[in-house]
């Protein structure tokens, strides 16, 4: 055995110890359902790594990624219905299923084959629409993209960037139209879904640029803050004229 598969199975071996009734009793006490919020905040954790670039934090969060995994595949198996070891023949089965192109005689060249054939090796799997197999639990952004991708691949899509543009201006056009405020909830979404459309056909990935937007806000206020406490003042206490003067000077420092 290698000393990857020497890891796994210590690990796999902790993990038989922690939900052992010697083990620990917070182990012990979970379920998938508890578990599922954890495996959220990893993989954010995991994303955060990758931003800051930090291989050493980044090999960390991969490795708290894989015990939610092998937590799931511990809890299944102890009620009978999977191992660790399913998990993995069940991936791997997948990914030779996924790459005929690699592990057969099938010739695609470029990614874009790839993805062109993507949806057919999935609905060879099972899936009987399109866009079935999206989780409902992604973040809206996300699920909004992968939504549009999936239609891109069956050649639902503008042909153009400029198509979607027009669309984003179309939908805000109908926001302003919009009477009543449930009119304008509904236009809302229409405007997000729009904007989605329009990133993804710029590469753009949309989640990540508000992400990045986000952080932006968080750091421009943040100087507001800042320089208003050493005028011993606070945001609440001044107006928006001069909250908006520094936001313009925390802007001007690349902020």
């Amino acid at each position: 055995m290698n000393s990857n598969g020497k890891e796994i199975e210590r690990l796999l071996d902790i993990m038989d110890q922690l939900l052992s009734p010697q083990g620990c009793p917070w182990d012990r006490e979970q379920s998938h359902e508890s578990l599922a919020r954890y495996l959220i905040e990893e993989s954010y954790e995991v994303i955060e790594a990758i931003k800051q670039q930090s291989m050493e934090e980044l090999r960390d969060e991969l490795g708290d990624v894989l015990l939610q995994v092998v937590f799931h595949a511990a809890l299944a198996k102890r009620s009978g219905h999977f191992d660790f070891a399913q998990v993995v023949k069940r991936v791997a089965d997948k990914m030779i299923q996924r790459h005929p192109h690699v592990f057969s005689t099938m010739q695609l060249e470029s990614s874009e084959e790839v993805m062109n054939h993507w949806e057919s090796f999935k609905r060879k799997e099972g899936k009987k629409t399109v866009l079935s197999g999206i989780p409902s639990m992604l973040p809206a952004l996300m699920r909004a993209e992968k939504i549009q991708e999936k239609a891109a691949r069956v050649g639902f899509d503008w042909p153009s960037p400029e198509g979607a543009m027009d669309k984003l201006k179309e939908e805000i056009e109908e926001f302003n139209k919009a009477s009543s405020h449930q009119q304008r909830q509904e236009e809302m979404g229409d405007i997000l879904f729009a904007a989605v459309n329009l990133s993804r056909l710029y590469h753009i990935d949309p989640e990540a640029v508000l992400q990045d937007s986000n952080q932006k806000f968080i750091r421009r206020f943040n100087y507001i803050e800042e320089q208003l406490a050493k005028k011993g003042a606070k945001p609440e206490q001044c107006s928006l004229e001069a909250m908006d003067r520094l936001w313009e000077e925390a802007k001007t420092k690349g902020l």
